[in-house]
């Protein structure tokens, strides 16, 4: 578990445009927090998250997105060329950050937080794969960590659940 003092609010990052944003400006919104990729198999759950985004936003659900490379370099991209790709093919317009690390000594520090408060299978850290998820409730508690292989649609009662 995370130390006592920290908190999902104290943690920032920084938006595909450049934007430093601090996730305390969503305190008392349900997050859905995931690492993404626009050249993996699991990619078209990018339609799924927009779904849930334009379902659920007015409720106070957010989707975050965090792009990155380190599976199979499946992120190449830069800034620019995700925010072109997902916008074009997904119609994407829930928050996207920069591309980040997950795992490793430079992983974002959200991610080592997101880690220790939901491990996976058999008590793993590491993510494995793009589209892993974490689901934050509105007091900023992570309350469950979602596989790659779980479609965003079949996770609906859960968002529902803490709306």
């Amino acid at each position: 578990m995370a130390a006592d003092n920290t908190s999902i609010y104290s943690f920032s990052a920084s938006t595909l445009g450049g934007e430093p944003v601090g996730l305390d400006r969503y305190d008392g919104k349900v997050m859905l927090i995931v690492n993404t990729a626009s050249e993996c198999g699991f990619t078209p759950q990018y339609a799924g998250l927009q779904k849930l985004h334009e379902q659920y936003a007015a409720r106070g659900l957010q989707v975050l997105g965090f792009p990155c490379n380190q599976f199979g370099k499946q992120e190449p991209g830069d800034a620019a060329q995700i925010g072109a790709f997902c916008e074009k093919n997904y119609g994407v317009t829930f928050q996207m950050f920069d591309k980040i690390d997950v795992n490793g000594p430079d992983a974002h520090p959200l991610f080592k937080f997101l880690k220790d408060e939901a491990p996976g299978v058999l008590g793993i850290e590491a993510i494995k794969w793009n589209f892993t998820k974490f689901l934050v409730d509105r007091s900023g508690k992570v309350v469950k960590r979602y596989a790659p292989t779980t479609k965003p649609e079949t996770i609906t009662d859960d968002i529902e659940a803490l709306l």
